[in-house]
């Protein structure tokens, strides 16, 4: 396989059949651009109307039309498939688990993560707040796999925000960090460059940032700015606005080699009180 990574930029509607069409285009040209592991953003297949429509699109895992679409792209394009974020049904019956399915490149599941962190908060008081805990069950597992560009850690959004999560992955020799989002524009204007760059610095390693973008028929709207960063922190590629495909060389020679020279995981000095 080849050593390139891509992340797709969407405009995600309410309308599934509309969001398949979208993602499975932008699917096809990664594959062509000779993409081996593919990120897409957060709620990619899922942009609802309301909180409950989630609960409403929830699907059992292993089972729906999302996933199947998911595996069957995975497995006809020989890509693995980091797939954003979907609604997966929980035991509680008024909530979801907001999950993030990997595929490999045969479709077969190879790890999910649910997002851990959850966007309950208010940016502009009276104008723009949000309660994603309203109907979504956080979860409680970090997730590690080898991919066939390296070890793969996954991450949500407002998972960015928490340094921690990213250090555990660190500590487990993660090299890529897959992070699809759906930023605000205020807060993605603002903090989601410089939150990614940090987490790519912090920790040596490659941050791909899938994100939506733009004025949703959900009446929503995303601040866009998918990236892929390299462990020194330089933005190797990078797309503000539209929807498309970003791709770049995974070099992870050059990784081991910084790690090497900077071996931060050793200096580590600081533990809990």
């Amino acid at each position: 396989m080849s050593n390139i990574a891509a992340v797709i930029q969407m405009t995600s509607s309410h309308r599934l059949e509309n969001n398949l069409q979208q993602a499975d285009a932008l699917l096809q040209q990664a594959a062509e651009e000779g993409a081996s592991l593919v990120v897409l953003p957060e709620m990619w297949a899922t942009m609802v109307m309301g909180q409950m429509d989630k609960v409403e699109w929830a699907e059992a895992e292993g089972d729906g039309p999302i996933q199947r679409f998911m595996q069957d792209k995975a497995q006809a394009l020989g890509i693995w498939l980091v797939g954003g974020t979907i609604p997966l049904q929980c035991e509680d019956p008024n909530k979801v688990r907001a999950s993030c399915l990997i595929y490999n490149d045969k479709g077969e599941l190879a790890a999910r993560y649910d997002k851990i962190h959850l966007f309950d908060v208010t940016i502009a008081p009276g104008k723009e707040s949000y309660q994603e805990s309203a109907v979504t069950e956080p979860g409680e597992d970090v997730i590690i796999l080898d991919s066939p560009l390296g070890k793969l850690g996954a991450a949500v959004c407002y998972d960015i925000r928490f340094p921690e999560l990213f250090r555990v992955m660190f500590n487990h020799h993660v090299e890529l960090f897959a992070i699809p989002a759906a930023f605000t524009v205020t807060t993605g204007l603002a903090h989601w460059q410089l939150l990614a760059r940090a987490r790519a610095v912090e920790n040596l390693s490659y941050v791909l940032g899938a994100c939506q973008w733009g004025k949703h028929d959900t009446g929503r709207s995303t601040f866009g700015g998918s990236c892929i960063i390299d462990p020194w922190g330089r933005v190797v590629a990078e797309m503000e606005s539209g929807v498309g495909v970003l791709t770049a060389e995974i070099d992870l020679a050059q990784l081991h080699e910084l790690r090497e020279n900077m071996p931060v995981h050793e200096h580590f000095k600081i533990h809990e009180i």
